[in-house]
C-alpha cells in the first residue's frame, strides 16, 4: 500500500493531509507528523498576546479530527529526514517510511541570530507561536502594572511582517481603551526599506496606508533597521542607508519589546544536500517537488522563495495564507497523477490575500500573483477588514474540524473574484 508521510500539523500540514485524503479516496496510508497534539490558527496569535484569545479557543486536538478521516498520526515529531533510504527518524527513535514526503513543517525561529533576542533567555516576546504568545500576555499584564516604552518589529532576514504590524496596531487600541497609551511610547523596528513594504515590494499603496496609521496612531517608526543586539530594557539598532551602509545608531529603551525572528528550514531537514539551500529550506521545483528527490514534496514557510528584490538590510519573502493553500492543492494533484502514472502538471498560483488586523480596523491586501509582476495588486483599510478576519478565523478552524479543505461556497466565491488555487 502507498503510504504518504506529511511532517508537520498546522495550517499547510493538516490542510494537505485532508486534501490527500480526499484526492485520493481510502486507498493510500496517510500519516501526519506533529510537535504534540495541537493545532494552532497561528493567525490569531496577535490576539493571544492581548489577551483576546485563550490558546484553547484558537487550538484543536489533532489526533481524532485526522482519524475521521482514516488519517495517522504520530505526535513524536521529526528527528530527520533520510530522503535517500525514504524514511523518517522520529524523536521516540522509531523510524517511518514512506512513498511519497510532504514536508510542512513550518520555520525554525532563529533567535539565536541576534543576541538577547527571543523569550527562552533573551528579552522580547514572540507571538509565532500560541505558546509564545501566551507568554507574551502573561508579561504584557504584568507591564500594564507599569507602563512604559515598548519596540515591536522584526529582525534582519525576517520575512514575515504582518503579524509584527498587527500586534503594533492591536497593542496601540488595546491600550487605548484602558487609557493607558498616553503613557506608552510605541517604536517599530524593521529591516524593510519602508513601512508597508512586507518583504514583498509593497502591495498597491500598502506604503501610504501604513505610514498613514503610524501617524494617526503616533508609532514612530525605523526602517532599514538591524538589531544587533538585545538586552535587558535596551536595545541596539543600526539604521543603514540605501547603500547598505551604517547611518544612524540608536538605543532604544524599553519596558516591553516584541520582535519577530528571522527564519531557517528545521533541524530535520537542515544540512541535506541536494534537499535544501544554505538556511535550511527545502527546495522545490514548478510542481513543488525537490529536484534531488521527487518524492520529497513542500509546502509554506518551509520552501526555499529567493527575495522580491534586494534590500539594504536583508528582507525575505513571505508566504502567506491563501500563498499555502494554493501549494497544498497543487501537491494534492500532483500526486494524485503520480499514483496514477501520469505526469504531474499542477503548479501553485501563490496569489496572496492577507487581512491584517488593527484592532477595531485593518487593511487587506491583495498580490495575485504575490511574486511581481502581478496580474492584481491593491490595499484596502476598514473596519470591515477587522470583522473579515474575525469570521475567517472560525471560518478555518471549522475546516480543520471538518477536513472540507474547499467547501464548494469558498470555491465560488473565488471563481467570482478571479482567485485561482493552481494553473
Amino acid at each position: 500500500m502507498t503510504h504518504i508521510v506529511v511532517l508537520g500539523a498546522g495550517i499547510g500540514g493538516m490542510s494537505v493531509a485532508y486534501e490527500l485524503r480526499g484526492a485520493l479516496g481510502k486507498g493510500p496510508a496517510i500519516t501526519v507528523v506533529g510537535e504534540g497534539e495541537l493545532f494552532s490558527f497561528t493567525p490569531s496569535n496577535p490576539w493571544v498576546a492581548v489577551g483576546r484569545r485563550t490558546p484553547a479557543e484558537v487550538q484543536l486536538q489533532v489526533p481524532a479530527y485526522l482519524a475521521r478521516h482514516g488519517i495517522d498520526f504520530e505526535p513524536a515529531g521529526a528527528e530527520r529526514v533520510e530522503p535517500a533510504h525514504n524514511r523518517v527518524r522520529l524523536r521516540d527513535g522509531r523510524e517511518l517510511g514512506y512513498d511519497h514526503l510532504v514536508v510542512a513543517t513550518g520555520p525554525r525561529l532563529a533567535f539565536d541570530e541576534v543576541p538577547g533576542l527571543g523569550p527562552d533567555g533573551g528579552h522580547t516576546h514572540s507571538i509565532c507561536t500560541t505558546a509564545h504568545a501566551a507568554a507574551a500576555w502573561e508579561a504584557y499584564q504584568a507591564f500594564l502594572e507599569a507602563p512604559g516604552p515598548v519596540v515591536i518589529g522584526a529582525a534582519a532576514g525576517a520575512s514575515c511582517f504582518g503579524p509584527a504590524y498587527e500586534f503594533a496596531m492591536i497593542l496601540d487600541h488595546d491600550l487605548r481603551k484602558r487609557r493607558l497609551r498616553d503613557r506608552v511610547p510605541i517604536t517599530y523596528v524593521t529591516p524593510e526599506p519602508y513601512a508597508g513594504h512586507m518583504g514583498l515590494g509593497g502591495v498597491g499603496d500598502s506604503k501610504g496606508l501604513m505610514e498613514s496609521e503610524f501617524r494617526q496612531r503616533h508609532i514612530q517608526w525605523i526602517t532599514n533597521a538591524k538589531i544587533t543586539e538585545v538586552r535587558d530594557g535596551a536595545m541596539d539598532v543600526v539604521e543603514m542607508d540605501v547603500d547598505g551602509k551604517p547611518a544612524r545608531q540608536h538605543t532604544l529603551p524599553f519596558r516591553y519589546a516584541m520582535v519577530l525572528p528571522a527564519f531557517t528550514g528545521v533541524d530535520a531537514v537542515r544540512g541535506i544536500e541536494g534537499l535544501c539551500n544554505p538556511r535550511g529550506f527545502v527546495l522545490i521545483d514548478p510542481h513543488q517537488r525537490n529536484p534531488a528527490f521527487p518524492n520529497v514534496h513542500a509546502l509554506g514557510v518551509c520552501v526555499a522563495i529567493p527575495p522580491v528584490e534586494a534590500t539594504p538590510v536583508p528582507t525575505g519573502a513571505p508566504k502567506t495564507g491563501f500563498m499555502i493553500e494554493s501549494m497544498v492543492t497543487a501537491i494534492a494533484q500532483n500526486i494524485r497523477a503520480e499514483l496514477a502514472g501520469e505526469p504531474a502538471t499542477a503548479q501553485a498560483t501563490w496569489n496572496a490575500i492577507c487581512l491584517a488586523d488593527m484592532g477595531d480596523t485593518g487593511i487587506a491586501f491583495v498580490a495575485l500573483p504575490q511574486m511581481p509582476p502581478r496580474n492584481v495588486t491593491w490595499s484596502r483599510a476598514g473596519k470591515w477588514v477587522h470583522l473579515a478576519k474575525v469570521a475567517f478565523e472560525k471560518y478555518f478552524l471549522m475546516k480543520m474540524k471538518s477536513g472540507h479543505t474547499e467547501p464548494v461556497y469558498e470555491k465560488y466565491v473565488l471563481m467570482l473574484l478571479g482567485i485561482d488555487r493552481t494553473r
